[in-house]
């Protein structure tokens, strides 16, 4: 048994050693910028969490090793890239998002404060009475709220939590549907932040076009859904989440690591109905997608508020392409609360004094996340310093003789980016416009490939443990975030592989209604095969 358990710790020491030799003889260390050395910060950071399942560390190494590079080994240059280049630019580029965050973390407590959340379970109890009703509440609410990843992941897991818990699904696979819905719902909505940054990287006004174009052949969202479907109709779980799975039927969430402190209040009155919950999400939702909306049309002004540079011109969409999230959500959350306090004093559900004390209980929960999120954002600054977009860019060039299966690199390309730094969004914006060079704009094959560089952006993300939607789903489903990461690695490796072997049809088969088919018909099968094997083991 000892020896099995140090098998993959092992693996990943090797891999770590393997990826510096290949660093050291495809660059040099004093000059890494722009070389494969530009990727190994996060690989060192990803390989340290995992073999040491200690995250706060393992990210701090990797931003250490990444500002090492980026100033030639120089020490007093070194704390200062790290300092001002890595955690204050952190701390400032996402500053909007720890504000949404924690305005989450209160509404959460406020919820549950008014008792809403428990009237939400006790209905749920007597309506949702399977894992399988659970599992598939859990998803359709996730596929429901497509606007924006973060607000999906944290207002999944606020809702979902009561009824996961009572249907006896652990933390993990709850983290697991949270995540699996988040980014692959917003990579194919084409009202979505996500589509306004895909939008921005494509030229000619063309990006809400190619967006939409490219849908069907988004192989990892589309079959990340059939995957979650067939999965759980079938009944079956397998890896590290079979594990958890079997301890959450006799009662044991979370397996192991700690419960997030802060999330779960008790509540003040048992008055609470399920109205006190829908109601303040419906709330929620409605502000923040106005003001995201808002935003779009404000765009470009010093302060945004300002009545005279609102541009009634903008439709919804053009509005939605020019809106950042980053400073609609926050404020959309904060008139949110605002509304939401008001309502819960007045149904006298809470005093107002017990609303204020959830104002630091929100804040306690999101700690952990805010902490991570800080680490990885700083760790992406540091593979920007060292210029990972020019390495990337030399190294799809030299592949451009393998036309047909140009998508399924593209594919592979953009998973091992994204999984690296923890950004899709990072990740498509260095790629779209290589994608766009190497093929003919608008063909069905860059259409194909664009939609590979997109799936395989989200499915590194899904994939990586230092991804601030990975972090936001560990945050939402209160569960630990390492065991996040080690259950749902192998549910997203084998979509992932399914995709792969989807991408090299599709680059001959270029007809979506042909190539989308069989793509779900090989994942079903897949799951059909893997249901067999673990049976035989069990």
């Amino acid at each position: 048994m000892q020896a099995k358990k140090l098998i993959p710790k092992i693996a990943i020491v090797a891999v770590v050693i393997v990826f510096a030799i290949v660093c050291a003889c495809t660059g040099s260390i004093t000059s890494p910028v722009g070389t494969l050395w530009s990727l190994f910060p996060p690989v060192i950071a990803i390989g340290l969490a995992l073999l040491t399942k200690e995250v706060y560390s393992s990210l701090f190494i990797g931003v250490l090793a990444g500002a090492l590079l980026a100033t030639g080994f120089k020490p007093i240059h070194t704390v200062g890239t790290l300092v001002n280049d890595g955690l204050i630019g952190a701390v400032s580029g996402t500053a909007g998002i720890f504000v949404f965050l924690v305005i989450l973390g209160v509404i959460v407590a406020l919820l549950n404060k008014a008792g809403g959340s428990a009237a939400f379970g006790r209905w749920a109890s007597t309506h949702v009475k399977t894992k399988v009703g659970a599992s598939l509440a859990t998803f359709a609410f996730g596929v429901l709220i497509f606007i924006d990843d973060y607000f999906n992941c944290l207002t999944v897991g606020a809702v979902m939590r009561p009824v996961t818990d009572k249907s006896k699904i652990s933390r993990a696979k709850l983290a697991y549907l949270i995540d699996a819905t988040a980014a692959p719902i917003c990579m194919i909505a084409p009202i979505s932040s996500w589509a306004a940054a895909v939008a921005s990287n494509v030229p000619d006004g063309k990006g809400i076009e190619y967006f939409c174009r490219a849908i069907p052949y988004n192989f990892y969202s589309l079959l990340t859904f059939v995957f979650i479907i067939s999965l759980t109709l079938m009944k079956f779980d397998y890896g590290p989440m079979k594990h958890h799975e079997m301890n959450a039927l006799n009662g044991d969430l979370f397996t192991s690591g700690t419960k997030v402190e802060g999330g779960d209040e008790e509540p003040a009155t048992s008055k609470g109905k399920v109205i006190d919950l829908v109601l303040p999400i419906v709330i929620l939702i409605g502000i923040c997608v106005y003001s995201l909306f808002y935003v779009g049309r404000c765009m470009g002004a010093e302060w945004v508020f300002n009545p005279a540079d609102y541009d009634k011109s903008l439709g919804f969409i053009d509005a939605f392409s020019n809106t950042d999230a980053t400073v609609g959500l926050p404020w959309g959350g904060i008139v949110a609360l605002i509304v939401i306090v008001i309502y819960f004093v007045a149904r006298r559900l809470v005093t107002f004094k017990e609303a204020m004390e959830c104002i630091p209980k929100g804040f306690i929960a999101m700690v952990p996340a805010i902490l991570i999120l800080t680490l990885a954002t700083s760790l992406k600054g540091m593979t920007g310093l060292l210029d990972s977009d020019t390495f990337v860019n030399e190294a799809l060039a030299s592949a451009g003789a393998l036309h047909n299966f140009l998508p399924a690199i593209i594919f592979i390309v953009a998973c091992l980016i994204a999984f690296a730094t923890g950004t899709s969004w990072g990740t498509f914006g260095i790629l779209i416009p290589i994608v766009l060079s190497i093929f003919e704009v608008g063909s069905p094959l860059g259409i194909i490939g664009m939609s590979a560089c997109l799936a395989g952006a989200v499915c590194g993300d899904h994939c990586s443990p230092i991804s601030d939607t990975t972090i936001m789903s560990s945050a939402g489903a209160q569960c630990d975030h390492l065991n996040h990461v080690s259950t749902q690695l192998p549910y997203a490796i084998t979509v992932a592989g399914v995709s792969f072997v989807s991408y090299i049809i599709a680059g001959f088969v270029t007809d979506w209604y042909i190539s989308l088919p069989i793509a779900c018909v090989l994942m079903i099968a897949t799951l059909f095969v893997i249901k067999k094997i673990t049976a035989k083991k069990a």
